[in-house]
C-alpha cells in the first residue's frame, strides 16, 4: 500500500455549518420541549457534514462527548445548531457543536446544549481510515479551542482504552 500524498490544509471556517430546525409537536417529550434524543441526531447531522465538508471523504460517527443539555427547547421555538472542527488527526477529527434556542416571536436566544463528536473519514474504495488534510487555526479563539480539543482527544483515547481492557 502506498501511502496518500500530503493533503493541503482546511480551515474551520471551509467546513462550518449551521442547521435551523423548527421544534414541532413530534419533536417534543410530554412537556413540550425537545427530546434529548432529537438533539443528538441534529448535532451528530451538523457534525456530520463539517467533517465531509472537511475531508471529502465518507465518515462515520466515532464518538460522542460531553453531551450537556444546559436548557430545554420548547415547541414552537427553533433550534439553531454551529457545529465546527476544532481537532484533526490522522484520519479522526473532533468537532464541536453548539445548540441555540430562538423564541420566534421575541427573538430570545439562549444556549441550550454543546457537544463534541469525533469522526472517521473513510477511503471511498476500501472503507478503511483514510487521512484527511490538517486543520488550519487561524485566531486565538480557534488556538485554544484546538489545546481543549487536544486533551478531550486524550481523555476520549483513555476511556476507550479502559473500556477494552474490560
Amino acid at each position: 500500500m502506498t501511502p496518500e500524498p500530503q493533503r493541503e490544509g482546511r480551515r474551520v471556517a471551509d467546513s462550518a455549518t449551521e442547521m435551523t430546525q423548527l421544534v414541532l409537536p413530534q419533536h417534543a417529550n410530554v412537556h413540550g420541549s425537545l427530546l434529548g434524543g432529537t438533539v443528538m441526531h441534529w448535532v451528530d447531522l451538523a457534525a456530520a457534514i463539517v467533517a465531509n465538508r472537511h475531508s471529502r471523504r465518507p465518515v462515520v460517527t466515532a464518538a460522542f462527548d460531553e453531551m450537556a443539555f444546559l436548557a430545554p427547547v420548547m415547541v414552537g421555538q427553533v433550534a439553531l445548531i454551529h457545529a465546527r472542527m476544532t481537532l484533526v488527526d490522522k484520519s479522526s477529527m473532533e468537532i464541536r457543536v453548539d445548540v441555540v434556542s430562538e423564541d420566534v416571536l421575541t427573538g430570545e436566544r439562549r444556549k441550550t446544549g454543546t457537544a463534541f463528536v469525533t469522526f472517521v473519514a473513510l477511503d471511498p474504495v476500501t472503507r478503511r481510515p483514510s487521512t484527511v488534510p490538517p486543520l488550519v487555526l487561524e485566531s486565538a479563539e480557534e488556538k485554544a479551542e484546538h489545546v481543549r480539543a487536544l486533551e478531550r482527544r486524550r481523555l476520549r483515547l483513555e476511556r476507550r482504552k479502559a473500556h477494552t481492557q474490560n
